[in-house]
């Protein structure tokens, strides 16, 4: 099966996190995409969650780095899923990272679905959000609301 490397963030911006409906998928999820040429994880879930939200925001490392100066290193992601995507049919290898928010406001996707900050509160909850283009509430799918709990407890500092 061909799979793809992609990466997905999770910005955070004190007690809450940013999700999108993803139209395709019928789906919350956060701001990511595919790894292009020549980017490393890093470079390339920072420049997703710019395109896609207008939020500039920085990794959040989630442990230090081995103490040598070469090779370089970067940040490893929090964990790495491997999903099923009908479309092909083929796999995402997505890795997943933790951001912090540095500026900006978030803005409509390229799909047209507003982008929501959703409180650590709401995802204990297991509040459904709301989707504008279907004018109903729909619950945030369990492993994305686990890893934007685990995110807000890593990075809300």
């Amino acid at each position: 099966m061909e799979r793809h490397f992609t990466v997905s963030g999770f910005v955070v911006d004190g007690e809450r996190t940013l999700l999108h409906w993803h139209r395709k998928n019928g789906m919350w999820l956060p701001p990511g995409g595919h790894i292009e040429p020549g980017e490393d994880p890093v470079q390339a879930v920072v420049r997703e969650v710019l395109e896609e939200t207008g939020v500039t925001a920085a990794v959040v490392p989630l442990r230090a780095p081995e103490a040598f100066a070469q090779p370089a290193q970067i940040p490893a992601p929090y964990t790495i899923l491997i999903e099923d995507i009908a479309e092909g049919p083929h796999q995402h290898i997505d890795l997943i990272y933790f951001l912090r928010a540095i500026e900006g406001v978030a803005c409509a996707p390229r799909d047209g679905e507003p982008f929501v900050w959703v409180t650590a509160d709401q995802l204990r909850r297991g509040e459904a959000l709301p989707v504008a283009s279907c004018g109903v509430d729909l619950p945030v799918p369990e492993d994305v609301r686990v890893l934007a709990l685990a995110a807000i407890a890593a990075a809300g500092r």
